[in-house]
């Protein structure tokens, strides 16, 4: 068995996805197993995102009707309903008693949501135990337990069935892990997934942990230095609705950029 276990790291989440993505397409049967992407914020890039790479693919997520990134990300952290200049509680009930009725109706959400099981995941016949807070004020109370620093996503008693497919949830865990001596170094953020496709959800995906981690160092206390997905099993995720040839196009599009990027960036 021959695993692509290189991680892929960079300081702009946008090129991380474009590599990501043509390491895919170049894969034996388009899939690569495990794959391991980060983006390294110890030493904050001028922009976390290039909008060139993220246009490119948001014209065929746009074309095949799919979800963009940004819907995508706010399925794992609500970026808009956070104040940092507010109390955290603040975000728990905008989400539980605002966002959440409305999105739960939706047929795709019908399990759930990953940010609904991070701040109540369901405890019957007892209360639902809000994961972040959990973590939070853990840390805050001094116990730094690397294992108190985890939220778990994947439920069995709702997950574990016999279905074909089943969208929901690919993510099954987050770990928070500070750095150096009691957090000083910063606090990194990594997501692990069952599986993962490159179109349409990783870029999404690696937004909304990042912005999840962010949030965590936040309320920690700490800084932010980075975000890792891992994904056991990652394959390019086209259906019928994303046709052959855009694929082809877009592989096409983001070889040439990222090369041009890379000797662009070797001149200077």
């Amino acid at each position: 068995m021959k695993n692509e276990i290189s991680p892929i790291s960079e300081s702009n989440l946008s090129v991380a996805w474009a590599k990501a993505f043509l390491r895919v397409r170049k894969s034996p049967h388009q899939q690569v197993h495990p794959l391991i992407v980060s983006v390294d914020w110890t030493t904050p890039a001028l922009d976390l995102e290039d909008m060139t790479i993220r246009s490119l693919l948001e014209a065929i997520l746009s074309k095949a009707s799919k979800p963009t990134p940004a819907t995508v990300a706010n399925t794992i952290f609500p970026q808009s309903l956070w104040n940092p200049k507010k109390p955290r509680a603040l975000l728990y009930k905008r989400y539980m008693e605002g966002a959440y009725p409305r999105l739960k109706h939706c047929f795709a959400n019908n399990k759930g949501t990953y940010f609904q099981r991070m701040v109540s995941f369901d405890n019957s016949p007892r209360e639902p135990v809000n994961q972040l807070e959990q973590v939070i004020s853990t840390y805050l109370n001094g116990n730094h337990r690397h294992s108190a620093l985890q939220l778990s996503i994947f439920d069995p008693r709702k997950d574990h069935n016999n279905q074909p497919y089943l969208g929901f949830p690919c993510l099954h865990q987050v770990c928070l892990t500070p750095h150096g001596a009691n957090g000083a170094d910063g606090l990194s953020i990594t997501g692990f997934y069952a599986t993962q496709h490159l179109l349409p959800k990783a870029y999404g995906n690696y937004l909304g942990l990042f912005r999840l981690g962010q949030f965590m160092a936040h309320e920690m206390n700490l800084k932010f230095i980075g975000m890792t997905c891992i994904a056991s099993f990652t394959s390019v995720g086209a259906d019928k609705d994303i046709k052959t040839g855009w694929v082809s196009k877009l592989e096409d599009d983001l070889q040439i950029y990222i090369e041009k990027k890379a000797l662009k960036s070797g001149n200077k």
